[in-house]
């Protein structure tokens, strides 16, 4: 590591949230303005029409570092939890969504919640930090994989399948030639995973 890396890292503050193998936890719990609920319901709602779906996964597969995401209004319309789980550094994470088109959208949410600032605002990160209460224990079943390894994968399982399924492909391994080939426990294993 540089030394102008180090001093990168060690001038970003210690941020909450607890980690699993690449990726972090990060969950906020914040009070509702009062009055607020039923108009926080309504714009989180407004998410589960097709088109606001299909624009949010664009938006998120830009980023592409973001595993989950939810968001629950409780406690008699008192308190709203926001919880995701992401790759990479905390600081990345905030700076990736302020900067989509869909910050707004996030604006709109958050601007139901008693002293947030705005999420292009300086300060918008202490408020955060304020509001964000780190797991007791946060698990991955999957923690050595960053949301573009998952996608990846899958792309070339699907490539896989799509070999394993092609005729052509059963009259090479049907051949006499591939036998040696076939034999072998690494085949063997990879004919067994696509199996699955």
């Amino acid at each position: 590591m540089t030394a102008s890396t180090e001093a990168t890292q060690s001038a970003q503050p210690e941020r909450p949230g607890t980690k699993d193998g690449v990726s972090q936890e990060f969950t906020i719990i914040a009070k509702i303005k009062p009055g607020h609920a039923d108009a926080l319901r309504e714009e989180i709602t407004g998410y589960r029409t097709p088109a606001a779906t299909e624009a949010r996964r664009a938006a998120f597969e830009e980023i592409g570092t973001l595993h989950f995401g939810r968001q629950v209004i409780f406690d008699n319309g008192t308190q709203f939890l926001f919880a995701t789980e992401f790759d990479g550094t905390w600081d990345a994470y905030i700076d990736d969504f302020a900067a989509l088109p869909m910050a707004e959208g996030l604006d709109r949410v958050f601007s139901h919640l008693e002293g947030f600032p705005g999420i292009k605002n300086p300060s918008v990160k202490e408020w955060l930090t304020a509001n964000q209460e780190s797991a007791l224990y946060f698990f991955s079943s999957y923690p050595g994989l960053t949301v573009r390894q998952i996608w990846k994968d899958q792309r070339v399982n699907e490539a896989f399948q799509a070999v394993l399924d092609a005729p052509e492909f059963r009259e090479v391994l049907d051949n006499p030639a591939s036998a040696e080939l076939r034999a072998t426990p690494a085949f063997q294993k990879l004919l067994d995973e696509a199996a699955g």
